[in-house]
């Protein structure tokens, strides 16, 4: 197996870029660009695209059947907790005069916590 790929982005090959100029006198191409697979990009879609650019196009070509492989009919949930702590906080008002003067008041942190159903 190569350790390349070919960019999928459906208009790759049409972008005026040096880095896509190939071959020599009179008969210059641009070509999709090569991408090597690297740690970095190992298990990403950066290892079949060059760019976001080229991923997003292709995105927006295949939508409908990127959806069909695995379609929701109904939404995904999960089990949460909320606490909700109190904390003494500040804020700055105008007091009309050209001041800012601080003003304590009670404030609450709400904190979602996951449920581990395991």
């Amino acid at each position: 197996m190569s350790d390349y790929n070919w960019c999928h982005g459906p208009n790759c090959h049409t972008r005026e870029t040096q880095s896509r100029v190939r071959g020599s006198g009179d008969n210059k191409v641009l070509r999709t660009i090569k991408i090597k697979e690297t740690n970095w990009n190992s298990n990403h879609a950066f290892k079949y695209f060059c760019n976001q650019n080229c991923l997003m196009e292709y995105i927006g070509t295949h939508l409908q059947e990127i959806v069909n492989i695995a379609p929701r009919s109904k939404a995904l949930e999960t089990p949460i907790k909320i606490e909700k702590t109190k904390y003494e906080s500040h804020r700055y008002t105008h007091d009309g005069n050209g001041d800012y003067v601080r003003t304590p008041y009670q404030a609450t942190r709400t904190t979602i916590n996951k449920v581990d159903n395991d």
